[in-house]
């Protein structure tokens, strides 16, 4: 569903990605783990069409980037982060903040279709924020606004969802709650690409993972061949261990 073949960019003379090539094919649900500034957003914002390469070859959903409207591809993609956050106006309800993610607007400017509120109110009953669809964006916390962006992603009927560190800013409490209606989306026919530096948010409905380091590909695969001592030790630049509890992956330094 996803291919990306030896992509490198470059900006201002630095390399932010470097021979970069993934398959990510139906049915894998994958994380891109790596530290801070290693090019793991820029890699999804590329899938989303975003931002292009300086050479290379990208394909999503069997269209290759370049030869296609990615505005179009971008229908079939479903996409939160804290930069989208930033783009809504914090005056407008939740529910308007959800509906608009059907046609992939930021902004509600004219009257909706009755299927589609009642789409917007079905999911945010499935999230469990019905109780806040009157509230203004702007009165909602950390834990209440991404919930707000997962139900809004999820309007559109994704085939594939990009997840850029959801969970940053987020409590343990807020946190293993949103995870866990991550993990209740795994009978979902999609695709979902999960970006994090937190090894412990690698839930079991994630079956793939890909390590980054330095804008290069480390190791790609199997969750459980990939995220091993010696793979995240080289990762994070410490010794580390793994230890696997309940399908997650926990780090000891």
């Amino acid at each position: 569903m996803i291919s990306l073949e030896n992509i490198r960019l470059i900006r201002e003379e630095r390399v932010i990605l470097d021979d970069v090539t993934l398959h990510m094919k139906p049915g894998e649900h994958w994380v891109i783990l790596g530290r801070n500034g290693s090019g793991k957003s820029t890699m999804l914002e590329m899938m989303n069409g975003y931002l292009f390469p300086t050479s290379g070859k990208i394909t999503v959903l069997g269209h290759v980037y370049g030869q296609v409207d990615v505005r179009e591809i971008r229908r079939s993609i479903g996409y939160m982060s804290q930069s989208l956050i930033e783009k809504f106006s914090l005056r407008d309800p939740v529910w308007e903040i959800v509906a608009s993610g059907k046609h992939g607007f930021l902004r509600v400017y004219q009257k909706l279709p009755s299927d589609t509120i009642e789409q917007a109110m079905e999911w945010m009953e499935r999230l469990q924020i019905s109780y806040l669809k009157d509230q203004p964006l702007g009165t909602l916390s950390q834990g209440e606004r991404k919930k707000v962006l997962l139900a809004r992603s999820m309007m559109q009927e994704p085939r594939i969802l990009l997840m850029d560190e959801p969970c940053a800013g987020l409590d343990l409490y807020e946190r293993e709650k949103f995870l866990a209606d991550i993990q209740q989306l795994q009978d979902r026919d999609f695709q979902m690409v999960y970006v994090t530096h937190h090894s412990e948010e690698i839930i079991p409905v994630f079956t793939h993972a890909a390590l980054i380091r330095g804008g290069r590909i480390l190791a790609a695969g199997p969750k459980e061949e990939i995220l091993t001592s010696s793979y995240l030790s080289e990762v994070y630049d410490m010794n580390v261990t793994v230890d696997w509890d309940r399908g997650r992956p926990w780090l000891k330094v």
